[in-house]
């Protein structure tokens, strides 16, 4: 992706030394033109050269020599054309996935990636917020560390969003993280030992799975249906493998779009009673629901459930502020953890977010991208039913359709071939723990709506 920078006047010098590095022409060790040569012959000011050779310096591309000038500081790349061999294939799992959704393919279709294009989300509202931040010239905010639970008004409006749901959490049960992921690597390093064993959906999110395999656990799935995970084959997985927590997003589930039904989250939370079973449930997506679903949370009190939410879905990914509710003398715990592996959260970040949140824009926002979200699932829907490809349910709200591939279409095959041509899809294995699902893919609607997807699928089928 190409830099900005590189098209101001500075980027231009700078451009202007790296070509020149690359070429040869300037070696490791050789002198700079002066600044003053380097602004007559680039027909710039001598503090634009001055602030290129800054960056370029700050880069290690080149070091100052008092009193000497500017050299040449860093190794020439290996003059070769291409890679003389070839990198191994990778497997198709949970970190493949990841790999491919975050990656330098940004130019890809990507139907399988598991967020919103950046243009649905509240780029203007976080501008407004940014400046009134700089404008407020609070030194603290943009250079110090933050209290160990975080931002206390975040907090205690994260406290009041969670009482709409029926979640009741105070203020001091909620310890604010640098994004869910982050949240739930806090949890398992709150409750999990190696070898330890945790329930989880299947299909689920596929980070989980590789979140779960970095803590040394052990992962067991439990069949999904329309309503949560089939309750029989739950209390007989809990029964059998005496798991440490369950794992889930009960809200709007990731893949397949499904919500908890009240009836199934009654009898979750009573096997997990009867099995001293932690449930941790990651509801990121909370926000695109139109009506509440149950929460396991809500249902409990918080008494065994832990809550994880963070906005990164919903407002920018870029705004890395997650958050964990749990019982009061948890989360103590939890941010001690916190302390120990990464000091403190972003005072920045939590005063972004708490701006959003109460001006207003980010309640405007969702509603739109509600509405928004409604419309791509019908005309998604309606695209893959148009090639063969049936969605599992009709999810009442979210950003995912899981659906069926025709009979002897694979998925992994599939995603391999589409990658090939420059389109990134989600095959159903990547999000189970015994690699089933050949059959499915999850399509995020709001980049599925394309006509190039639909070609390639058309063509995969019929071919």
């Amino acid at each position: 992706m190409t830099d900005p920078g590189e098209k101001t006047r500075t980027g231009m010098v700078v451009r202007t030394i790296r070509d020149r590095i690359v070429a040869r022409t300037l070696t490791p060790g050789a002198r700079l033109p002066s600044i003053r040569a380097m602004a007559s012959t680039s027909g710039v000011a001598r503090s634009t050269v001055v602030d290129a050779y800054d960056r370029l310096a700050a880069e290690g591309v080149i070091r100052a020599r008092p009193g000497s000038g500017f050299y040449v500081a860093a190794p020439l790349a290996p003059l070769t054309l291409d890679r003389l061999v070839a990198p191994p294939e990778r497997e198709v799992d949970p970190l493949w996935m990841l790999r491919q959704s975050l990656g330098e393919r940004r130019h890809d279709l990507m139907p399988g990636c598991g967020w919103l294009p950046d243009a649905w989300l509240a780029g203007d509202a976080l501008r407004k917020a940014l400046r009134a931040t700089a404008r407020a010239g609070d030194d603290g905010m943009l250079a110090g560390y933050a209290s160990p639970r975080g931002s206390p008004p975040l907090r205690a409006l994260l406290a009041r969003r969670m009482a709409v749901q029926g979640i009741d959490a105070g203020p001091d049960q909620i310890l604010l993280t640098d994004s869910g992921t982050h949240a739930l690597d806090l949890v398992c390093r709150f409750l999990l030992q190696p070898g330890d064993t945790v329930l989880v959906d299947d299909p689920c999110y596929f980070n989980f799975l590789a979140l779960l395999r970095a803590h040394r656990a052990t992962a067991i799935g439990v069949p999904v249906t329309a309503t949560g995970p089939e309750v029989t084959a739950f209390a007989a997985a809990a029964a059998t493998h005496r798991p440490r927590f369950y794992l889930t997003n009960a809200g709007v589930h990731n893949p397949t779009g499904a919500s908890l039904g009240a009836a199934s989250a009654h009898r979750l939370l009573k096997v997990a009673e009867t099995h001293d079973m932690v449930i941790v449930e990651d509801d990121i997506f909370a926000d695109f629901e139109h009506t509440p679903a149950p929460r396991l949370a809500a249902f409990d009190g918080l008494d065994r459930t832990i809550r994880i939410g963070s906005f990164s879905k919903s407002l920018s990914a870029a705004v890395r502020c997650g958050h964990i509710a749990a019982r009061a003398d948890w989360i103590e715990a939890l941010a001690d953890l916190r302390i120990a592996t990464s000091m403190a959260g972003s005072p920045l970040a939590a005063s972004l977010l708490h701006a959003v949140l109460t001006d207003g824009s980010y309640r405007r926002h969702v509603e739109a991208v509600r509405t928004r979200l409604a419309r791509a699932t019908a005309k998604v829907a309606a695209r893959l039913r148009a090639v063969g490809v049936e969605p599992w349910i009709e999810p009442a709200a979210g950003i995912f359709l899981w659906a069926r591939l025709p009979d002897g279409i694979d998925a992994v095959d599939l995603a391999r071939r589409a990658l090939a041509a420059g389109i990134v899809l989600a095959p159903g294995p990547v999000f189970s723990t015994s690699g089933g699902w050949r059959d499915h893919m999850r399509f995020n609607v709001a980049m599925s709506d394309d006509d190039r997807l639909s070609a390639f699928l058309r063509d995969a089928v019929s071919g």
